[in-house]
């Protein structure tokens, strides 16, 4: 024992601890709230994709479509399309028109926490 109180006796000339604040390194930073450090993220692109059901056929059945010809899916016409962002499912809604134009009216979210459990 008193041998260890030598050596930490000996080392206090030594050893000195600074407190460093990462503000003071970097100045330019601010706060982690602040929409100036999120506006990077605006620009990032991201592909969205409305599924509005699937199945599954044939080599055969495939070389057998022409054109007018009906492909029947696997939901029925009440249930709601799912709506994924970057291949991961996002939301779920329904098809509405606006202006000629196809568009989905979402219905709803998928939680963050589900979204993590569809990951495991």
């Amino acid at each position: 024992m008193a041998n260890e109180n030598n050596i930490s006796e000996g080392n206090q000339d030594q050893i000195t601890a600074a407190s460093v604040d990462l503000a003071e390194m970097l100045p330019d930073m601010q706060q982690e709230n602040s929409p100036k450090n999120m506006d990077f993220l605006l620009d990032i692109p991201l592909e969205i994709t409305v599924e509005l059901g699937s199945t599954r056929i044939t080599i055969g059945e495939l070389l057998r479509l022409s054109q007018g010809s009906v492909v029947e899916l696997n939901k029925l016409t009440d249930e709601p399309l799912e709506i994924f962002v970057n291949r991961k499912l996002m939301a779920q809604g329904e098809v509405v028109v606006v202006n000629e134009k196809f568009g989905i009216r979402l219905t709803n979210i998928i939680s963050p926490g589900d979204r993590v459990k569809e990951l495991s």
